[in-house]
């Protein structure tokens, strides 16, 4: 098998770059998690080490994997595909390449001494060589046609938080305001005790993914409440990015703003599938979007230890990250955004 296929990494030339989108937009295994712009996001805002690798077979791409090494004292040596992105691993049509690849990220791991490499998939993978951990669900759904189909099919309690959200004089606009995003999304996760990324990052999104990336903010008396950043790719709109200040519960304006947000796509950018992207399970966040009337699905992350001994867990359930969260929570906003993305370039 391995004589049929060549071994490449990824450059920076143009060429290269646009035969690696074009492999990830006609492969049926191709997310936006996969598209080359991530490397230079990656490589430019938190200046890791990319390893973008693909096989080739007779000069013909047949499989994609981006791959970033990540080092740190605190949280460790690490290959990840994909950090700051929900999916990752392989995308190919074929399994033959899928295992190919994932051997040669093995053969990496091992020259580079990591803790651990991990594969982000979306579905399940046979691969005996890897230790699966499904710690996440995705959330969906289908856009009907039309707005009220929409708000239709969302289940009778949530349908009525964003009913009563229409009545609350809640404005909203889409345009690439990653400023207003950032303000709004770096005061929710402070409240979370989350540290946020900088906003080099949200504007390094916009700017290399351009029309595949916006901003839906809603405003109340003209001053945005809630905020979200948003991908769109083969049809589908990931909200990925998103949050609401303090009064934003009281408004129901993110449920308003998630619900303009499937009308908008629809409209605006033709997309037929909402992904409302991941959630540990059984958290907040997970529950809320099964209120939507969307299911779970399991997301299939492949670790295989290096140097590890354990399988990791940076979850912030963890009992030794406990007092770190009670004591960002009490952080002002404005030192939360200047100390937030020395520690959140290693939580991707």
């Amino acid at each position: 098998m391995t004589d049929l296929y060549s071994y490449r990494v990824l450059g920076s030339k143009d060429e290269e770059l646009s035969k690696w989108d074009k492999f990830v937009d006609q492969c049926e295994r191709g997310s936006f998690f996969h598209l080359s712009g991530w490397k230079k996001v990656i490589e430019q805002v938190f200046k890791h080490k990319s390893h973008f690798i693909y096989a080739e077979q007779d000069g013909v791409i047949v499989g994609v994997l981006p791959l970033v090494e990540q080092k740190s004292l605190l949280f460790g040596h690490t290959l990840v595909s994909t950090p700051f992105c929900v999916y990752g691993g392989v995308a190919s049509d074929s399994d033959e390449v899928m295992l190919f690849l994932e051997n040669k990220a093995i053969e990496l791991a091992k020259q580079l001494a990591v803790d651990y490499l991990e594969l982000r998939y979306s579905f399940a993978r046979n691969n005996s060589a890897f230790t699966e951990k499904c710690a996440h669900s995705a959330f969906g759904c289908a856009i009907a046609a039309d707005d009220e189909t929409i708000l239709a099919g969302v289940k009778k309690k949530q349908r009525a938080n964003i009913r009563r959200s229409l009545e609350n004089n809640l404005t909203y606009r889409v345009d690439d305001d990653t400023t207003t995003a950032y303000q709004v999304y770096s005061e929710s996760v402070r409240n979370l005790g989350t540290p946020v990324f900088s906003a080099r990052f949200f504007g390094a999104l916009q700017h290399i993914f351009a029309d595949k990336c916006d901003v839906l903010t809603v405003e109340h008396q003209g001053r945005a409440v809630s905020s979200v950043l948003s991908f769109y790719y083969k049809g589908q709109v990931l909200p990925y990015y998103g949050g609401g200040l303090d009064q934003a519960r009281a408004l129901k304006s993110n449920d308003f703003m998630y619900y303009q947000l499937m009308c908008s796509a629809k409209g605006s950018k033709q997309s037929n599938y909402f992904d409302f992207g991941r959630s540990k399970d059984d958290s907040g966040a997970y529950k809320y979007k099964r209120t939507w009337g969307m299911e779970p699905k399991p997301l299939h992350y492949m670790f295989y230890l290096v140097s590890a001994t354990e399988l990791p867990n940076l979850s912030p359930n963890n009992p030794k990250y406990q007092l770190l969260i009670r004591m960002w929570k009490k952080l002002p906003v404005s030192v939360s955004r200047l100390i937030g993305p020395f520690l959140s370039k290693y939580l991707g």
